[in-house]
């Protein structure tokens, strides 16, 4: 005769996705982690742009126009958004640490404000780089 097999405990499951709906805050903090992984793959590209620099102008002239292509320029875009975004939610994470804006309708307002002057310094930035502003 053998042992019956025991039983599995009827324990509750912990909330999931398809209990809660989807928030602003929840968007951001995964996206902020989206940005953080997006931004480990632009670090070679920059470590890339200054042993190119230092190679001598041959080099750094074929990997600018690289760079300057249009799916180039889609990735620097991309990634100095991503930069942006991460420096303005890295310091709304600050402020929440020290205490700041911890109220709900100061979380859902510091995330609008984030996400906004993250966009307007990336247009910033380019109309700089471009030498239109």
């Amino acid at each position: 005769m053998s042992a019956p097999a025991p039983k599995a405990a009827s324990r509750p499951l912990s909330p999931h996705l398809s209990i809660y709906k989807p928030q602003l805050t929840t968007g951001m903090s995964i996206f902020h982690r989206v940005t953080g992984v997006g931004l480990c793959f632009a670090l070679p590209v920059l470590v890339g742009w200054l042993l190119a620099l230092s190679a001598g102008p041959e080099t750094y002239g074929q990997f600018m126009k690289c760079l300057l292509s249009p799916v180039g320029k889609l990735f620097l875009t991309g990634w100095s958004w991503a930069f942006c975004y991460h420096l303005c939610t890295g310091i709304r994470h600050m402020l929440w640490d020290a205490g700041y804006l911890l109220e709900l309708p100061q979380v859902y307002a510091s995330g609008r404000i984030a996400l906004g002057v993250s966009t307007i310094l990336t247009v910033f930035l380019w109309l700089y780089v471009w030498g239109i502003a």
